[in-house]
């Protein structure tokens, strides 16, 4: 971004969450895992539905074995995304403002990056229908050992993008996520994070901005939560 004034913080870099963040699939897992356990001979409620958001593949796998699949965690996670890709295959369901905010951090020269817990193969259907470098470092979930909450995907975001990015630190990121997970993986990470609900309501204990859409946002919207969560840190410091 331009130098910023007094009002924003300099902002060089977004990790984008994808799944509820940047496009809203989580309505197409829900199909793919209620007709999962319904092959297997069960059923799967909403609520069941809704404790998979934001969690990483082997961890909603082996709910879903508990739930009746009678598949090894693996060909669970292969089948949930084999389905999911063949939905998005018929839509991408953007989210309302996410592709105009990533362009728009592009044309100011903020870096983006993508950390997700779905696979390779989903995520690169979702690449495809974007600019061809909309996100300089790019995290899935086959490529971490521990998946959000844990803060190895935000970590490894960061350290890629830091890579790119000369000198680039974590109080000039900007974490944008929807989900419980996710948001505590960017805040151990220590990220600032701003949490977009999608699914599920997310508790504002977690310490992240809350907004109820990106649609409309810019950049300098993200700069200033930035300088507000560096500020208090600042002081939370001079205080100790």
């Amino acid at each position: 971004m331009p130098d910023a004034d007094s009002d924003t913080a300099p902002l060089r870099a977004v990790l984008w969450d994808m799944d509820g963040t940047l496009v809203d699939t989580e309505p197409y897992w829900i199909v793919a895992e209620g007709e999962l356990v319904a092959a297997h001979g069960g059923t799967w409620s909403h609520e069941q539905a809704m404790r998979l958001v934001g969690q990483a593949l082997p961890t909603s796998a082996g709910i879903l074995q508990d739930a009746g699949v009678a598949l090894d965690k693996r060909e669970i996670i292969d089948r949930l995304t084999e389905r999911v890709i063949e939905q998005l295959g018929e839509a991408v369901p953007w989210r309302p403002g996410a592709q105009e905010l990533l362009a728009s951090l592009s044309e100011e020269g903020v870096a983006c990056g993508l950390v997700t817990m779905s696979e390779r193969p989903m995520v690169e259907k979702i690449l495809d229908q974007l600019p061809t470098g909309a996100f300089r470092a790019v995290v899935t979930g086959d490529a971490v050992t521990h998946g959000k909450p844990h803060p190895e995907p935000y970590l490894k975001g960061l350290a890629r993008l830091t890579h790119e990015i000369d000198g680039l630190t974590p109080s000039e990121c900007v974490a944008i996520e929807d989900s419980t997970p996710g948001a505590s993986s960017a805040e151990a990470a220590g990220l600032t994070t701003i949490v977009v609900p999608s699914a599920v309501a997310v508790p504002p204990e977690l310490g992240a901005a809350q907004w109820e859409t990106l649609a409309g946002r810019t950049p300098a919207d993200l700069a200033r939560v930035l300088l507000a969560r560096n500020s208090a840190d600042f002081v939370g410091q001079a205080r100790a």
